[in-house]
């Protein structure tokens, strides 16, 4: 990553910060971007700007620079601002990761459309935001490139009670697909990396421990643990970002340098029972 330039959303916390962290300990620059706000139908508190900026300093204490900016995958204009700033001040762009993702469970019959449209308009359409305001740069470095989709295991396999995220996941690695196609002549790759459960707010926190343990009155993440073990083939609950960040950096580095169009599980097994 030496010399690279990466541009990572929903990086505050979660899978995103761990993403710029672990692409800065090997030399990139980073390009950090997180909506840092509610939303209106998420059950669980968002990151905010304290911790966009403790992401920022964790990049710049591993030595590398950063350019960290509020903007929404949900607004294209900010996104692009964002992108084209943070492309400006670090002089190239080589490494996209569309991470920034939330989840609202919920029985598809009880589901409101507002839940539906907030769940997929950033957990795909915003993918394809992101997307959209990154490759015209990674196209004019002339360099190539690598673009990582945050799917997940609910993007090749189906879920009951997230109809809507596993919609969006599935829907992005059928924008992995085609741009991987488009992308070629470009010597872009793109590839998803398709998690089992992650160790993060989206996952850790009381709607979802209710989803999973339905007969207990106020489930634990201690009660959670178990139930989230037996979906995996392996004995663990869940992987942890930086297992995540692993895969991601592989993906994004000349090591993966023939490998494009590929959904990638860290899932622990959950693909294989």
């Amino acid at each position: 990553m030496a010399g690279k330039v990466a541009l990572i959303t929903g990086a505050a916390r979660g899978q995103g910060r761990a993403h710029a962290v672990r692409l800065a300990e090997e030399g990139a620059d980073i390009i950090a971007i997180d909506a840092c706000a509610p939303m209106a139908t998420v059950p669980y508190p968002l990151a905010d700007e304290a911790e966009l900026a403790e992401t920022a300093a964790l990049v710049e204490a591993a030595g590398r620079r950063v350019v960290a900016r509020r903007a929404d995958v949900r607004d294209l204009d900010s996104l692009t601002a964002a992108v084209d700033e943070g492309v400006a001040a670090l002089g190239r762009l080589d490494v996209v990761c569309a991470n920034a993702g939330v989840n609202t469970p919920a029985p598809m019959v009880e589901m409101t459309e507002e839940v539906w449209q907030e769940i997929v308009d950033i957990d795909l359409t915003g993918v394809w935001r992101t997307c959209r305001a990154a490759i015209p740069h990674l196209i004019a470095g002339g360099r190539g490139g690598a673009i990582i989709l945050t799917s997940s295991a609910a993007g090749l396999k189906a879920y009951a009670n997230i109809a809507h995220y596993t919609a969006a996941k599935h829907g992005v690695v059928g924008l992995m697909k085609t741009l991987a196609q488009e992308l070629a002549p470009h010597r872009i790759r793109v590839n998803t990396v398709n998690p089992t459960q992650v160790d993060t707010p989206m996952i850790m926190n009381e709607p979802m421990y209710r989803l999973f343990c339905p007969d207990i009155e106020n489930p634990t993440r201690e009660d959670f643990a178990p139930v989230s073990q037996a979906m995996n083939a392996l004995p663990i609950p869940w992987v942890e970002p930086v297992d995540v960040s692993n895969a991601v950096l592989f993906l994004a580095s000349d090591e993966a340098r023939y490998i494009t169009g590929v959904a990638l599980p860290v899932d622990a097994g959950v693909l294989v029972k």
